[in-house]
């Protein structure tokens, strides 16, 4: 698999220490979106001198480079995700914490309707949604 997150951090001109190459390495191979613990233990099993201190600046250093993004979900640790190419929401599964990373054109239209009715151009937007699964 591809290491984009060090690939971005090449072009922006983000030095990359063998540790911060490891923990890129990881959270491109993330299926999820970990939090900081989460990408230690990761991290952990190919290199146990790795602290978690080094994953948290890191990931504040990878942030502040414009390569990921944070996520504060209501009751849950801060999670991270590479920014994506393509934008998407969330819903988040209050039970378990999964996360669904969705597209709907008729949220997507509604959210720009109603910017617009309220006098504005719609430039970003953030939506996460709640919810518990549906036993059938």
């Amino acid at each position: 698999m591809s290491n984009v997150i060090e690939n971005k951090c090449i072009e922006k001109g983000v030095r990359l220490t063998d540790q911060r190459k490891l923990i890129a390495k990881v959270m491109s191979e993330s299926q999820d979106h970990p939090d900081v613990d989460e990408l230690h233990k990761r991290v952990n099993k190919v290199d146990t001198k790795i602290s978690i201190a080094t994953v948290y600046r890191t990931v504040k250093l990878f942030e502040e480079s414009g390569i990921v993004t944070k996520h504060d979900f209501k009751g849950t640790k801060a999670r991270y995700e590479e920014i994506p190419q393509e934008h998407h929401d969330h819903l988040i599964d209050i039970n378990t914490g999964e996360i669904t990373e969705f597209v709907n054109e008729d949220i997507e239209k509604l959210q720009k309707k109603v910017a617009e009715k309220l006098g504005y151009k719609l430039v970003d937007h953030r939506l996460e949604l709640y919810g518990t699964k549906i036993k059938k």
